[in-house]
């Protein structure tokens, strides 16, 4: 989305929105959605994989808190609301094949299978909400785009076949609402918690910051610092180290809407 694309609608209720998703009436992202309500990225990896991802994401907890986990051939996680099916609920999907991004697809109702286990990880669209509520500007909003990520060279801690690199999400600030943004987002550990770098992108092996890996570049005013959060694309970094035979990510700006309050997941 640009500048002067149509804005989405705005829906308030999870799951009108799913409702919406599964119908193809809604495939933007979904920054801004439901508000009050925790937004989700997703992995879904062979039973045979589960094990080694789950110790992966307890390893690495800033870029992918478990907010959720299915068993096995089941596209339901009823933890994140009684009517929440990763399959069918978000906008837009990735199939990888051995590590490689292959198609990108509406719903995974065709390629699904019964030994499939998925994964909501915690998003900083959550937390977003908290940043506006605390007087801060965010300039993907303001500019009508989604957010902008990039890969960095910060490693992840390895488990298994996982690995590769911290995936950031980047949000320009002033200085003062920069430090600000880092008390408020610490409160959210389940949703990425406090910014893991913010001022010189080269410092984490970011090159420009008008050029990111995913979502859309974000233009930063005159005083702007780059401020950069662990991001939950960083599990596709991981699948492709890994190299399942068969695994489904969410495509990044498009999430699962839950039914879990974002203020369920403040710490204090």
């Amino acid at each position: 989305m640009n500048a002067n694309s149509p804005k989405p609608l705005i829906y308030p209720d999870p799951a009108a929105l799913r409702h919406a998703i599964r119908a193809g009436k809604f495939d933007a992202h979904t920054s801004g959605q439901c508000p009050g309500y925790a937004q989700a990225n997703l992995a879904v990896l062979p039973q045979e994989y589960a094990a080694e991802f789950l110790r992966f994401c307890q390893l690495n907890p800033k870029p992918c808190p478990i907010l959720g986990m299915s068993e096995p051939g089941n596209p339901v996680i009823a933890a994140l609301g009684d009517d929440v099916n990763v399959s069918t609920d978000i906008g837009g999907y990735y199939v990888f094949k051995n590590g490689e991004m292959v198609e990108e697809v509406a719903n995974l109702k065709a390629v699904w299978r019964n030994d499939m286990v998925a994964f909501a990880i915690g998003c900083s669209f959550s937390f977003e909400e908290a940043l506006v509520e605390g007087g801060i500007p965010l300039r993907h909003f303001e500019q009508g785009c989604g957010v902008a990520m990039y890969r960095t060279n910060v490693a992840t801690r390895p488990a298994g076949r996982f690995g590769g690199p911290t995936v950031v999400s980047m949000r320009p600030m002033k200085p003062a609402d920069a430090i600000r943004a880092i008390q408020i987002t610490s409160r959210f550990p389940n949703v990425h918690g406090a910014p893991i770098h913010f001022g010189d992108p080269a410092a984490i092996g970011i090159r420009d910051l008008a050029v990111p890996d995913f979502g859309d570049p974000v233009d930063l005013q005159p005083g702007d610092v780059p401020v950069f959060w662990a991001c939950g694309v960083t599990p596709q970094s991981a699948i492709r180290a890994a190299k399942p035979p068969l695994s489904f990510t969410h495509k990044p700006g498009c999430m699962l809407v839950t039914d879990l309050r974002n203020s369920q997941l403040a710490v204090f």
